[in-house]
């Protein structure tokens, strides 16, 4: 008899650990799928290249519903299907409109919701995060009828958004609380050079900008943006790209231990044995997750659990970062700006717009930062990780593998 496995989560995550399970033990589960959104599984990081008009919604999608139909799962889509309880004694879970389904091993795939600035005017109409397709759908239409975009969050998705909107024909500014832009992933060099040719597409910055209050019409629709130093700047589309944050609520309220997330073993194991959870919304070893590579590589690793082969450990490996911006390139992992005891090889062009930055310590690549060439990336992370000793290619490792 087959075992029941129930998913709460029809992301990315949630969903790529069922196709790996598929694959590794076709006829081991009867599967049951809730998801809060209306549609099969669609690829999220794919949203901007949707905004941006490189792609269609039908472009984006992973598994349609034919899909779930024809590998035999019962998919539950839609706001009123979302799961708002889980009883772990009677290993069932509840949906919104009062249905149940049992369970012999339990998939949490939450994911993140986006962090609100608590500011005045945040819950204006107009205002909104960039997170899934109907906040995709709403960017679109108004710019087809509103002019002013302004963007909070010059990191990964606040700059996709912003070169979204802009290619769409709309006036945008980016403000942002640093005076570099993705501050975690590039060093000076490299971000001034990504603001100089966002500039050049016709966005807008404020740099280390503190946000006042955001200020609305009679119709409590936005007007306007305020700054602390008295500035202000038109506005009629607010976007909130300020990250996020692990959705565990419900988990929480089940009573599983969390922390920053939920917290899961090497194995993706919750604190109850029968309950498992990747992405977005659990915590390895302190740490949380916001890209999409190690979502993937968790889903490989439970479904390796799931499926009983149970070999297969979860390790955090550095994640390299990459914006999907047509027309720029840039890549970033490990520790980039250098720690003690670390030294720099830099390659720096101007004219034909490249830079890259090498941070070597104990003979071994611990970060690298490239802007403009990003050929070399994948070659740069794998002898990071690989922790490779460098030592007999130190002087051309800069210029690339076809070098080495």
């Amino acid at each position: 008899m087959k075992k029941r496995l129930v998913v709460i989560g029809n992301g990315m995550a949630g969903m790529r650990t069922v196709e790996e399970l598929l694959s590794a033990a076709p006829k081991q589960y009867e599967i049951t799928v809730f998801g809060a959104e209306p549609y099969g599984n669609y690829n999220r990081i794919m949203l901007s290249a949707v905004l941006a008009g490189d792609k269609s919604i039908e472009d984006i999608v992973i598994n349609d519903r034919q899909w779930y139909v024809d590998h035999g799962i019962t998919l539950h889509a839609g706001a009123d299907k979302a799961v708002v309880g889980i009883d772990r004694s009677a290993r069932t879970v509840i949906a919104k409109d009062g249905s149940i389904a049992a369970y012999d091993r339990l998939l949490i795939a939450t994911g993140s919701q986006a962090v609100i600035a608590e500011v005045q005017g945040c819950d204006l109409d107009g205002v909104i995060s960039f997170r899934d397709i109907i906040d995709v759908n709403k960017m679109l239409a108004y710019s087809d009828s509103h002019k002013h975009a302004v963007v909070l969050g010059g990191g990964l998705l606040g700059l996709e958004a912003a070169n979204g909107l802009a290619l769409r024909g709309m006036n945008v500014t980016v403000i942002h609380n640093n005076e570099l832009l993705l501050n975690r992933q590039l060093d000076k060099p490299a971000a001034k050079m990504l603001q100089a040719e966002l500039e050049q597409r016709g966005i807008k910055f404020k740099m280390a900008a503190k946000l006042q209050s955001l200020r609305g019409d009679n119709n409590n629709h936005i007007t306007a943006v305020q700054f602390a130093d008295g500035s202000e700047l038109a506005c009629d589309l607010f976007i909130m790209a300020i990250g996020v944050r692990p959705n565990m609520a419900l988990a929480k309220q089940s009573g599983l231990y969390c922390e920053r997330g939920i917290v899961v073993n090497d194995t993706l194991q919750s604190y109850d044995p029968s309950i498992y959870a990747v992405g977005e919304c659990i915590q390895h070893r302190g740490a949380t997750f916001g890209l999409v590579a190690p979502l993937f590589e968790q889903a490989k690793v439970c479904a390796n659990h799931l499926s009983a082969h149970g070999v297969a450990e979860y390790i955090t490996l550095p994640t390299a970062t990459k914006l999907k911006v047509t027309g720029i390139k840039l890549f970033s992992v490990g520790d980039f700006i250098g720690e003690q005891g670390s030294e720099s090889i830099q390659f720096s062009d101007p004219g034909l717009g490249i830079y890259k930055k090498l941070v070597i310590k104990a003979n071994q690549l611990v970060g690298a930062v490239l802007y403009g060439d990003t050929a070399d990336g994948a070659w740069y992370q794998e002898l990071l990780e690989k922790k490779a000793d460098i030592s007999g290619i130190r002087d051309i490792l800069v210029f690339g593998k076809a070098y080495a």
